[in-house]
């Protein structure tokens, strides 16, 4: 190991250790008498998909969630959170690397996304393999180039801290910490993550009025981009070939890992464009820095290929035919969806 590589690895392990200490240390008492966790979003949002009869969220079962997605013990050399790579304040993504780091400074193979509005989606990772948000921790939980553990390993460790016996049984009722209850809890506080409160929802509220240029740019992206990014989440949750290049440091292709199937070939999962300000890097390989590149590549770098999204081909045109200014109208839209609340609330409690 280089010198650069090994000081690089020791300033990531001790980062995670302190960003696991300061989280763990604060340790919201958990109510006596468990009470439900409202989950409160606008009435323009999409129905719920989070299934509450199986898995009812409540403020003691959120906190225990939020104290799991801090806890270094769920990965196998006790360093790497789900907060290690889905830091808040840049909507918990892993800012500055373009794809995910695990233990040991292994590299993984996708940029980590957004954990927002979760509890609307029908689909989650980058090639929709998981349908149920209570399963969705099991990958990274497992996954050899992340956490590189396991249920059972992460169900022993916890066994022996009584802190966690405790909230165990004030989120469940007694202290038997297993499996299931360990994803369910994670779930619930990813449930809570609830982004609505941008200057978009306060000008779809009436509260206020976007300036001219967003609103020449939401114009231009409900004309060029809300094909694929749709609805208040923005983003129709389908899997589409956009003509970028198979990266083959990574080789990942996308949906076709999960169906085998060549029309799937480097297919990816929609993203929703809420909080995009704060999510660089971008693409489901971290390969563009700015929203201006992204936009840059949509006009004058798809490639045509035979799984070529079909709405990147139309009038004569491969992309998107967007010009200089109109794609800093765009931005200027985009940033009305930044929602600062959202990054800077520290517990997601009500």
């Amino acid at each position: 190991m280089t010198k650069a590589k090994l000081i690089l690895r020791t300033f990531l392990i001790i980062a995670a250790s302190l960003n696991v200490t300061a989280c763990s240390e604060d340790v919201m008492e958990p109510l006596d008498k468990d009470e439900a966790y409202n989950l409160s979003f606008p009435s323009y949002f999409p129905e719920m998909t989070f299934d509450q009869s199986g898995n009812p969220v409540t403020k003691n079962g959120v906190e225990l969630g939020r104290q799991l997605f801090y806890e270094g013990r769920l990965s196998r050399n006790n360093t790497i959170s789900c907060g290690f790579c889905h830091i808040q304040e840049n909507a918990f993504t892993h800012h500055g690397h373009t794809v995910s780091h695990g233990v040991d400074d292994r590299i993984g193979i996708r940029n980590a996304p957004p954990i927002q509005n979760m509890a609307f989606l029908k689909r989650y990772m980058w090639d929709g393999v998981i349908h149920n948000l209570n399963e969705q921790p099991v990958i990274p939980i497992t996954d050899a180039n992340e956490m590189d553990s396991s249920m059972p390993e992460v169900v022993a460790k916890l066994n022996t801290d009584s802190k966690y016996k405790k909230l165990f049984k004030a989120a469940y009722g007694d202290e038997n910490i297993n499996g299931e209850r360990v994803l369910k809890a994670l779930s619930q506080f990813m449930a809570s993550m609830i982004s609505a409160d941008s200057k978009y929802d306060s000008y779809k509220q009436g509260k206020v009025v976007l300036t001219s240029q967003e609103s020449q740019g939401m114009a231009l992206f409900q004309q060029k981009c809300a094909s694929c990014h749709s609805g208040e989440l923005f983003t129709d949750e389908s899997f589409r070939n956009t003509g970028m290049y198979y990266n083959t440091q990574y080789k990942d292709a996308g949906r076709y890992r999960v169906t085998l199937d060549q029309a799937d070939w480097m297919k990816f999962r929609v993203p929703s464009l809420r909080n995009v300000e704060y999510t660089a890097p971008y693409m489901h390989d971290g390969r563009f820095y700015t929203l201006d590149a992204v936009l840059n590549f949509y006009s004058d770098n798809v490639e045509d290929n035979p799984n070529l999204d079909p709405k990147l081909k139309e009038n004569g045109h491969i992309g998107i035919a967007v010009n200089s200014q109109e794609k800093q109208f765009i931005i200027a839209f985009l940033k009305t969806l930044s929602d600062k609340n959202f990054i800077t609330n520290p517990k997601f409690s009500e």
